[in-house]
């Protein structure tokens, strides 16, 4: 056999080596030494598994999904926030949930991966230097100008806009400016708008709180809900702008960095 040859089988070996100790590492291990998997390779392999077997429920970007029920992994998990945990939520699910455990046949290096990728998307909020001043932004929040008429912190507000009560555990300072300029870039489902004429003629319009192939559910402007057949709408139309208004013109650079400032700093207060 040739040195070339022998090299080639040489290595051949040694991958084969080095993947079956993949499949065979103890849980226990990693537990103790943390994830072994968290490479940047790992990652985007924990990046395209995500992708085929979990977008569907908490969106291909891991932040939600409204209409399948699966939370924001972007920001602080409920479940738990230490590798760990994440990792036997993973492999375990939630009973009496819809979060189903992975298949038995997924190696704990997969699973791993996968924890690996979901850390890459937080980051420590302590770390970010932010040019407003939140105490600022809270005031122009509640008092100088209209967002507290459509959100609600911490009970306080309304109902008409997504509750911001923890809106800066899963929201960047960029993601938030964003939605604060353009609102209409990326509206959930959730925060669509249905009009729709009933049999008895009456025109009704309101945010869709619930829909599927027989009947939806629309909370008007005071806060009434309706429940309707579709089988017996005279009229169905769905409209998919956001409600809110680009505040690009009527806010300062400056405002808009206090506004920034206050609502990144909404989140769950540590344990």
């Amino acid at each position: 056999m040739s040195t070339l040859s022998g090299f080639h089988g040489g290595w051949l070996l040694a991958g084969a080596a080095c993947a079956l100790s993949m499949l065979l590492i103890p849980r226990a291990l990693a537990e103790d030494a943390g994830n072994l998997y968290d490479t940047l390779v790992d990652i985007r392999l924990g990046e395209r598994y995500f992708e085929r077997q979990c977008g569907r429920c908490h969106g291909f970007d891991a932040t939600g999904n409204d209409e399948a029920g699966g939370p924001d992994l972007t920001g602080r998990l409920t479940r738990g926030s230490t590798d760990v945990a994440i990792f036997n939520t993973i492999r375990d699910g939630i009973p009496g949930t819809a979060m189903l455990p992975v298949p038995e046949n997924v190696p704990d290096p997969q699973v791993w991966q996968l924890v690996a990728y979901l850390d890459s998307l937080r980051y420590d909020p302590g770390s970010v230097v932010l040019a407003g001043n939140a105490e600022s932004g809270g005031e122009l929040f509640w008092s100088g100008s209209d967002c507290a008429d459509c959100h609600m912190v911490s009970g306080r507000g309304a109902r008409f806009g997504p509750d911001l009560s923890r809106i800066g555990e899963n929201r960047s300072p960029d993601d938030l400016l964003a939605d604060m300029i353009n609102p209409q870039e990326d509206v959930a489902p959730r925060w669509w708008r249905l009009r729709v004429t009933g049999p008895d003629g009456v025109t009704r319009e309101g945010y869709r709180m619930s829909e599927d192939s027989f009947s939806l559910r629309i909370m008007d402007d005071d806060e009434n809900l309706w429940s309707l057949h579709k089988d017996g709408l005279q009229s169905y139309e769905r409209i998919e702008e956001s409600t809110m208004p680009s505040y690009a013109q009527s806010l300062s650079e400056s405002e808009l960095d206090d506004l920034v400032a206050y609502l990144f700093s909404l989140r769950r207060e540590e344990i």
